[in-house]
């Protein structure tokens, strides 16, 4: 029996034509003022690649989901940041930010944008089929969280700075045959100096550079340590350890379980198993090299300050044994690196609590940006914390 439309429906109802397509997959190559792209419409073939400004493809990305029920788009990290995400999401288009590899999976040495694009298009398609391993979607951090570990790389690259000028300084006094050892450039090593005329030369417009570096450097640190760090933290961890970790990490809970942390931080043995054979060896550094550091320097603390911690309780005899070899100390240091960073993974996502693992906690000083001091002095209260 056939139903009866009201008049009054039908003058009301809104047609809507059915799209052309089910899905299109875009792989995109992107640079700063070309895009290259590469379509496939369901599961055709992929077209031939394109090339848009900017803007183009922005445009042209709208018409797409007019195409096409869903719209799949991905493209590799990189300098550019994630404003291309951010505008696609904002069209309804559904992207990947994927990490950066080598794909010439057949060793054709041939690498061109077009080849690139194809690829990205194909294995998006193989990630949408259900091959989880088609590539590795890159976490897309809040505009809030990019900005404040912005601001810690920031101070991350004026550390390097100081420290490449440091070094350059080092090399005149080298060359010339009067070593200059230390930190050269403070006040009382400075009046020290005693090294030839030339030297001095060189030396002075370094000297400014590097004070210059420092005020910048200790502005970003206090900025950092005072903005949101917690005045309670176990001893040894300190507030700027606690803040890089935090703004590089953005959310602890976009970890499901320990194996995935530990992964992030790279500090996992690297292994080649075959059969009744099984090597592992030093770390693979797959993950983000920014938390390594403080990792391993919050290690060298722990080891100090928290004797009681699981970790450090466990590997307290061998440390302190005096046959214990350099480089085994340091591989002890990193495994309890690797694991602080899954307790406090624990502690920052509320599976436990600190104490639970062994960890005092101290209610730490108002911060002060660190001031230079000679090579070979004692550390001083606020470095402990």
């Amino acid at each position: 029996m056939n139903s009866i439309v009201a008049p009054e429906a039908k003058a009301g109802a809104v047609e809507t034509q059915p799209k052309a397509y089910r899905v299109i997959k875009l792989g995109i190559d992107v640079h700063a003022a070309r895009y290259v792209v590469v379509r496939q419409l369901d599961g055709a073939t992929p077209q031939p690649a394109q090339g848009f400004s900017p803007e183009q493809f922005v445009a042209w990305a709208k018409k797409q989901t007019e195409l096409a029920q869903k719209v799949y788009t991905c493209y590799e990290a990189g300098p550019l940041g994630y404003g291309l995400h951010r505008r696609l999401a904002a069209l309804g288009v559904a992207n990947y930010v994927v990490r950066p590899r080598d794909w010439d999976e057949y060793g054709q040495k041939v690498k061109t944008d077009k080849r690139d694009a194809r690829q990205l298009a194909l294995n998006l398609d193989r990630y949408l089929s259900g091959n989880q391993k088609a590539f590795s979607v890159v976490r897309v951090p809040t505009q809030a969280q990019e900005q404040a570990r912005s601001r810690s790389r920031q101070r991350e690259a004026l550390q390097k700075e100081k420290q490449r000028l440091a070094a350059q300084g080092r090399s005149h006094g080298l060359y010339y045959g009067a070593p200059v050892q230390g930190e050269w450039w403070g006040k009382g090593a400075w009046e020290e100096l005693v090294v030839p005329p030339i030297v001095l030369e060189l030396l002075q417009p370094l000297r400014r550079l590097i004070l210059a570096v420092e005020q910048e450097l200790q502005a970003c640190t206090k900025a950092m340590v005072e903005a949101a760090a917690p005045q309670e933290l176990p001893s040894g961890l300190g507030k700027l350890t606690y803040e890089i970790l935090e703004r590089e990490v953005g959310d602890w809970n976009r970890f499901g379980n320990r194996r995935q942390v530990a992964s992030y931080t790279g500090m996992c043995p690297r292994e080649d198993s075959s059969a009744q054979r099984r090597f592992q060896g030093s770390i693979t550094k797959h993950g983000n090299p920014r938390v390594r550091t403080p990792l391993v320097e919050a290690s060298w603390r722990l080891i100090r300050f928290q004797p009681a911690y699981k970790p450090v309780a466990k590997w307290r005899p061998l440390l302190m044994n005096p046959k214990t070899t350099k480089s085994k100390r340091k591989q002890i240091v990193v495994a309890i690196g690797r694991q602080f960073s899954v307790d406090w993974w624990r502690v920052r996502t509320g599976r436990c609590k600190a104490q639970d693992l062994g960890l005092v906690i101290k209610l730490t000083p108002l911060a002060r940006a660190p001031t230079p001091r000679a090579k070979g002095a004692k550390s001083t209260a606020a470095d402990k914390a």
